[in-house]
């Protein structure tokens, strides 16, 4: 079984707050010592593990999945880093509408990653750093992987909330982001439940037709199959149990062995 550590005062410059960062490292970490990790880096921090102190009801249980594939062999062994949310969740996950997300991802790349690359036996290059979130923390996902592809080649993105930030003709303006093709090594992964239709504060939100919209605005873009993946899990709804039952064939095909890079 892997472990999970808490740090709970880790300081962010460009955010000026303190944040509560939760690791865990897999089994493997502390039996070869020798032995370097790829980083998969989480957001809602609170929701990721199955752990004492993670959030009262249900979480994704990622140290669980990565225990299991990694001892069946099914996936290297990946270190994962969650990333609690603050008490302005929609503000720091977005790009737009006033939102903070510059400075969440800036957090990211320039202090956090850092900070784990030194502290721990880590593979930091491109293909062998990820990022993943749902529904806000999908939209933030695809965020950093376009702006920063260079450090993350890996972007799992789950129930992104596409509709967010309405750009031409009414698409989220995450489609005018990614506007092109990348030129860096990438492994996407686009996931959405078929039941994530449900009204919020008096507004329809849809979230199918708008993932697979964008899997296919990537698609035109030139992300080719092995690049670029797309789940319609039918019937699921839009909460930490559904993409907990999922996480596990979205880590087999999202964090497998990187063959020549």
């Amino acid at each position: 079984m892997g472990h999970i550590h808490i740090l709970r005062d880790f300081y962010s410059p460009v955010e000026r707050t303190n944040r509560t960062i939760r690791i865990y490292t897999p089994d493997a970490y502390d039996h070869n010592p020798d032995q370097r990790f790829p980083v998969l880096y989480m957001f809602d921090g609170q929701n990721v593990f199955a752990h004492p102190e993670s959030a009262v009801y249900d979480t994704w249980c990622a140290n669980w999945a990565m225990d299991k594939l990694a001892s069946e062999g099914r996936i290297p062994p990946w270190i994962i880093v969650a990333i609690d949310h603050t008490s302005d969740r929609f503000t720091e996950y977005s790009p737009w509408i006033g939102g903070r997300a510059e400075h969440t991802a800036k957090f990211l790349v320039d202090s956090l990653k850092p900070y784990i690359d030194k502290t721990y036996r880590t593979r930091p290059e491109q293909p062998w750093t990820g990022v993943m979130g749902a529904s806000m923390g999908g939209l933030i996902t695809l965020y950093i992987g376009k702006t920063y592809p260079h450090i993350f080649g890996r972007i799992g993105s789950l129930s992104a909330t596409l509709m967010w930030g309405r750009g031409l003709f009414g698409r989220g303006q995450m489609f005018g982001l990614w506007d092109r093709k990348t030129d860096y090594w990438s492994k996407i992964y686009i996931y959405v439940g078929g039941g994530e239709q449900y009204s919020f504060n008096g507004i329809w939100l849809d979230y199918p037709p708008i993932n697979r919209d964008f899997y296919e605005h990537l698609k035109k873009l030139g992300y080719r199959d092995h690049e670029l993946h797309f789940e319609l899990a039918e019937g699921e709804p839009h909460h930490e149990t559904a993409w907990q039952r999922q996480l596990p064939d979205i880590m087999r095909w999202l964090l497998e062995d990187a063959q020549g890079v």
